[in-house]
């Protein structure tokens, strides 16, 4: 979609690109996405009294580029400086571009800049750079959910908005109550998108079906609240039927229009033997966990999975990129807080890994890995050099290529496991989750 609308960019409408946007047309499509990105930030800091918005497409990739500020801000102060940007953009499409702004040396500027980087602590970092912007735009949820946090520390109270639903196949749905809490984002179906259809969708331990069994197509108007579907779309670009593999929940109506709650993938993240752990279970429980790192100034950046079966019984394997909210502080984390941290993902997740844990004794006590700064960064630049867009890349909360596996293996720094067995009781065999 994104790339759709860059390329819809003529020189009969750029005129509105050009209203919108801080950053040129051809900086925003330069193939090189470093020196874009650097450019990209170059334009806003120049321009900071303009901008009034900012925004990335997921939350993920926002915070990446408060990353990339924290790494070059006292090189991009040094370009506002000297009015002169740095050699290695050598990219005529970028250099074309920020040549219209950084036409002089402007210390004033580059002084104000440096003093709010240059602060114990970033938060509120977005707010004081750009002091009139009103809101950071990008897709917080589902999984970007458990992004906010980092979100809300940086941007000092600005508003966190997610103004649409949309996929490569195309727009799904509206939120038309954009200052809505990051939590409760519902999007509004538009109908006339796409023809759309929907598969309910049923977890196999609580439903007991045979998958084998073709699931009931529903239509658009006999959704009800509370239900969780996966969208089916029929498109006029030519898809037919198409499943989207998302997660839906009903919330309620606009009208006659249903809106949805993202939940997430529908798709088993990780299994063992009988358990079966969603993309929801594993974000829920991560979520619950890394509650207990706040009141050690911890924060943690990103995380992926994946089961471990190099020994019996197999268990299940977190890789945790921490961070500090103090600027520069080193990163010492208590084993204890980490164990304890890898018991609350245990203990939060359903009765059937919980029975394996304690019952059966066919899991393994979970493992907490935590990586390097910058780990999920490489993982990211793999996969784009596989041909992922950028745009779109979301980290995958469960990672089986092997090649990948080596890159979070060999960014490893300490590896925790948890101590304690979680609790499980013989009447949670037949409740409901």
């Amino acid at each position: 979609m994104i790339t759709c609308v860059l390329k819809s960019v003529t020189p009969a409408n750029k005129f509105i690109w050009e209203r919108i946007q801080i950053s040129p047309h051809e900086i925003a499509t330069c193939p090189d996405t470093t020196q874009s990105m650097y450019c990209q930030l170059l334009c806003g800091l120049i321009q900071r009294g303009n901008v009034s918005r900012l925004g990335a497409p997921f939350a993920s990739s926002f915070l990446k580029v408060i990353n990339f500020l924290g790494d070059h801000w006292s090189e991009l102060c040094s370009n506002i400086r000297t009015g002169r940007v740095s050699d290695w953009i050598k990219d005529a499409q970028c250099v074309s571009g920020i040549s219209k702004f950084l036409t002089a040396p402007n210390p004033e500027l580059a002084s104000i800049i440096e003093r709010e980087c240059t602060k114990k602590s970033w938060e509120a970092i977005v707010r004081r750079l750009w002091p009139n912007a009103k809101c950071i735009e990008a897709v917080v949820t589902g999984s970007m959910s458990q992004y906010i946090p980092m979100l809300e520390f940086y941007g000092g109270g600005l508003p966190v908005i997610s103004l649409f639903y949309g996929s490569s196949e195309c727009l799904f749905g509206l939120n038309i109550n954009p200052l809505s809490k990051p939590c409760d984002v519902s999007y509004t179906t538009v109908p006339s998108m796409a023809y759309f259809e929907f598969l309910e969708v049923k977890k196999d331990q609580e439903a007991g079906q045979d998958p084998s069994v073709n699931p009931v197509v529903i239509d658009l108007v006999d959704v009800k609240i509370g239900h969780d579907y996966e969208p089916v779309v029929t498109t006029f670009s030519g898809l037919y039927r198409y499943r989207l593999g998302d997660v839906l929940r009903v919330t309620g109506f606009y009208n006659n229009a249903p809106q949805f709650h993202f939940v997430g993938r529908n798709k088993v993240v990780l299994s063992i033997d009988m358990d079966k752990t969603y993309e929801e279970d594993l974000l829920n429980a991560v979520t619950n966990a890394k509650l207990l790192l706040e009141p050690h100034e911890l924060v943690l950046i990103d995380f992926t999975s994946r089961v471990d079966f190099s020994s019996y019984p197999g268990h299940y394997v977190l890789y945790w990129e921490l961070g500090s909210k103090v600027k520069d502080k080193k990163l010492q984390p208590d084993p204890k807080v980490l164990e304890e941290c890898c018991f609350t993902v245990e203990e939060s997740l359903d009765s059937v890994y919980r029975k394996g844990r304690k019952n059966d004794k066919n899991i393994g006590p979970l493992e907490i890995k935590v990586v390097r700064r910058g780990a999920f960064d490489e993982l990211m630049n793999f996969f784009v050099s596989r041909g992922t867009s950028v745009s779109q890349y979301k980290t995958p909360r469960s990672v089986k290529n092997e090649e990948a596996l080596k890159i979070m293996e060999a960014t490893v720094v300490s590896k925790y496991f948890s101590r304690k067995i979680p609790s499980w009781e013989l009447h949670e065999l037949h409740s409901s989750r």
